[in-house]
């Protein structure tokens, strides 16, 4: 009984691991965007950063509609030890649109 769950737990585990290595872009396409950061802001709306190329679009989703809040250079992102405290993402946000508007 011990071996048939181990053998169970191990066929779910190579699924998962199958799953997650088949649904991971390749080639040209894995550079061709990246999601920096997002945060929730309702139920079921989001705001999202996505890199693409040299510049950063911050997107707001919702179910059914992506619109485009603001487009800012690409910058570094800082690493969690250069946060400071009660620094989060929506001031973050936030100055990083003012600086592209001072521009």
């Amino acid at each position: 009984m011990v071996f048939g769950l181990l053998l169970v737990l191990g066929l779910l585990l190579g699924t998962l691991w199958l799953l997650k290595r088949i649904s991971q872009p390749r080639g040209f396409q894995a550079g061709l965007m990246r999601v920096v950061a997002g945060i929730s802001v309702g139920a079921r709306e989001r705001v999202v950063i996505l890199e693409l190329g040299n510049s950063w679009l911050v997107l707001g989703v919702a179910p059914g509609r992506v619109t485009t809040l603001a487009e800012i250079p690409r910058q570094e992102v800082p690493t969690s030890s250069e946060i400071q405290t009660g620094r989060d993402f929506p001031t973050w946000l936030k100055q990083m649109v003012e600086r592209r508007g001072k521009a």
